[in-house]
């Protein structure tokens, strides 16, 4: 075995293998030949890759190891780790992209060689894109060749990936595999929120052409940026900022668009000084107390005040309007406890009165980490010299959804192109009525708005109350109503309470929906039963079954694309599908749901079946999801469905480990019966579906009108009487 041959676990061997880890751990015991440990712990060891990879052959559990998962076991399984590996990987795609003809001919001499000329050429392809590193704390340095010798073999194989699926494309998928194996070490920006602030940065519909994010992370923000001009970015982790430097790179035209990227402090030391954008989207570190307070008391950008040391995100929206030309747009993501903690009260005034801070929007919980906190937005504008007309503030509310209905809510289930709507309304008419007010000498908006409160509430800021057509509530609020002792910015405390803002006409509509539903769902309860003794039928497995062909197992979360994606909390929820397929990464095609098509989740031992309507037909199956697609001449799918979810069917088909429970649905079990008696079951499991249905429906419309009945009582807009 070469000496730095590639070490994968257990687990990188189940993947491998497509199997689960437990049936790794059978094969060592039970398989003498079996390789023998390499590396590791005793508890988690690890093994040579090349042996794993011939022993799997010669037993007949793998053919032919995916190229994508070959590359991906050589980079995870890298002698000087997995992020050096992946540095190494960017800069070589990025050879691979820019100067295809040198990377050719680099590679056709040995490994030994080919490291030695191939460190000369990534330092002239880096030095090109990222300009001299002369102590300028560029983030990106070439590797030397002792440094590359171990990657070689996966250079090769990351350039052959690359060929098939993109350069773009090869690298998206090895972060993202790095990011998801290690989800404690980053903190992400999901691609929907990054998209949204990036659309906030925006003006008149165009993308701003230079932006700067200093806090740049994986660099989520500047990617989601369209047709930039220029790119700015700064990271205090050297090998964080590395990678993200090679990500822009590889998503940017080098003759379009100027890309910088430094490594460092940007409170302490910001690589950027004079540096003044069109845009800053900023995602920056959260209630740090390490921020630099002592050492910056005299720093000019403190502009508006000095932050106090519990308020480090307070100096972040400093510096970001300290690097913003005049009129250029600011999107950071805050914590909502920065637009109400009582030391930011005295900057929050000020970023008020001068007209810097145009919005705060509440978004949902689960749009970003911390999931399980409702974060905001805050959107501000570099002021001019002239004095800004009467400020006004606007304030959004999608942190609860108008429409209680849907279940989207939580990570992974929010439908960001409703939020992405409801939002970008509001904001742009905010824009258009700003605009109008400073053409008219600031009059008419604000005498709207101090006349007739009511007028500032609804989807859109300032006009109508169309809330049940969008996930939010907006209003826009003159800043002398917020200079109050506390300053409190947050949105839920100056928006109506659901039943103000749709008023009396609502709750009837809901009280109507509610009495409909109750109707139906009585309608809907199923008949008396007669007890009597257990059937014993003859028994078959979903296992048997696919063997015999009457059914088709298949298991959902890859594939790449667009197209919506049914999620493992949509099956759970009864909710439509919605998750999307990831547009970068190695094409593969998704596995989609076919009207008649059972699904189970595979995770949380529940017993859980959903049969797929003409709604749901052709959205992509996602992660934890296993289809189970019976042959309408052998099998009624609502008779599958109704058994798969009797207690003790998923009780004896279920393995219980320290964490979670996994179902294997091959061992789920049901009778062999012909298959008109088979129908006549599935009628009844479909009955019971529809009466489900009706009672879910049923539980989140009360919810709704107690709710609303208590917040009309409690503000004066419903009477006792």
């Amino acid at each position: 075995m070469p000496e730095n041959a590639t070490e994968v676990t257990a687990a990188g061997i189940a993947r491998l293998a497509g199997v689960g880890r437990a049936a790794v751990s059978n094969w060592r015991r039970r398989h003498a030949d079996f390789p023998k440990p390499v590396g590791g712990t005793e508890t988690s060891p690890s093994f040579a890759l090349p042996e794993i990879e011939q022993w799997l052959r010669d037993q007949g559990k793998l053919a032919e190891v995916p190229l994508r998962e070959r590359v991906w076991q050589q980079l995870a399984g890298h002698p000087a780790g997995a992020v050096p590996a992946l540095f190494h990987v960017g800069c070589a795609l990025l050879l691979v992209r820019e100067r295809p003809s040198a990377w050719r001919e680099i590679t056709g001499v040995s490994d030994e060689r080919m490291a030695g000329v191939l460190s000369l050429a990534l330092n002239e392809v880096l030095t090109a894109r990222f300009g001299p590193a002369d102590g300028t704390g560029r983030a990106v340095h070439g590797p030397d060749r002792s440094e590359l010798l171990p990657s070689v073999p996966l250079l090769r194989g990351a350039a052959e990936l690359a060929a098939e699926a993109g350069v773009r494309e090869t690298f998206e998928f090895l972060l993202g595999r790095q990011l998801d194996a290690n989800p404690r070490q980053y903190t992400l920006t999901p691609p929907g929120l990054a998209g949204l602030m990036a659309a906030l940065a925006g003006t008149a519909g165009r993308s701003p052409r230079t932006v700067l994010d200093p806090a740049s992370g994986t660099g989520a923000l500047l990617g989601a940026v369209t047709r930039p001009a220029a790119l700015y970015a700064q990271e205090s982790d050297p090998d964080l900022a590395a990678l993200t430097a090679l990500r822009l790179a590889l998503h940017t035209d080098p003759a379009e668009c100027t890309l910088a990227a430094r490594t460092g402090d940007t409170l302490r030391a910001d690589a950027f000084p004079g540096l003044t954008v069109d845009a800053v989207l900023c995602h920056p570190p959260f209630n740090e107390r390490n921020w630099g307070h002592d050492e910056l008391a005299y720093d000019p950008r403190w502009e508006y005040g000095f932050p106090a040391r519990t308020e480090s995100e307070l100096a972040w929206v400093q510096h970001a309007l300290a690097r913003l030309r005049e009129g250029g747009t600011a999107v950071l993501l805050m914590p909502p406890a920065a637009a109400s903690r009582r030391s930011g009260r005295r900057i929050r005034a000020d970023l008020l009165r001068r007209g810097a801070l145009r919005a705060v929007i509440a978004l949902p919980a689960g749009a970003a980490p911390p999931y399980g906190i409702p974060l905001h937005l805050w959107v501000l504008r570099k002021p001019g010299t002239a004095p800004h007309p009467s400020p006004e503030l606007l304030l959004v509310d999608t942190a609860e959804p108008a429409e209680p209905a849907s279940d989207r809510s939580g990570r992974d289930r929010l439908d960001w192109p409703a939020l992405h709507a409801a939002v970008l309304d509001a904001w742009q008419r905010f824009g258009d009525e700003s605009d109008q007010g400073r053409a008219d000498g600031g009059t008419d908006t604000n005498a709207r708005t101090a006349k007739d409160p009511a007028a500032g509430t609804g989807t859109g800021a300032g006009t109508g109350t169309g809330t049940d057509a969008r996930p939010g509530v907006s209003r826009v609020v003159p800043v002398i109503e917020l200079l109050d002792d506390d300053v409190d910015l947050a949105p839920a405390r100056h928006l109506p309470s659901p039943a103000a803002a749709g008023g009396s006409a609502e709750l009837i509509r809901v009280r109507e929906r509610l009495t409909q539903t109750l109707e139906l769902a009585g309608g809907l309860i199923p008949p008396p039963v007669d007890v009597s003794a257990p059937a014993h039928w003859p028994l078959t497995t979903v296992g048997e079954l696919a063997r015999a062909g009457a059914l088709l197992l298949r298991t959902g979360g890859t594939g790449t694309g667009t197209g919506p994606v049914l999620t493992e909390h949509d099956v759970l929820g009864a909710a439509a599908p919605s998750g999307n397929l990831p547009a970068a990464g190695p094409h593969e095609d998704p596995v989609l749901v076919e009207p008649g098509d059972v699904v189970v989740p595979v995770l949380g031992g529940g017993s859980v079946a959903r049969v797929i309507d003409d709604a749901t037909a052709g959205a992509a199956l996602g992660r934890n999801l296993q289809l189970l697609r019976p042959d309408p001449a052998a099998l009624d799918p609502w008779f599958l469905a109704g058994f798969l979810r009797g207690t003790a069917n998923n009780r004896q088909a279920s393995s219980h480990a320290s964490t979670a429970t996994r179902l294997d649905a091959r061992r789920l079990q049901l009778p062999r019966l012909p298959l008109a008696e088979q129908q006549r079951y599935g009628e009844r499991f479909r009955a019971l579906a529809a009466f489900e249905d009706a009672l879910r429906l049923t539980g989140r419309l009360g919810g709704r009108l107690v709710q609303g009945m208590y917040d009309g009582l409690t503000d004066g807009t419903v009477t006792p009487e």
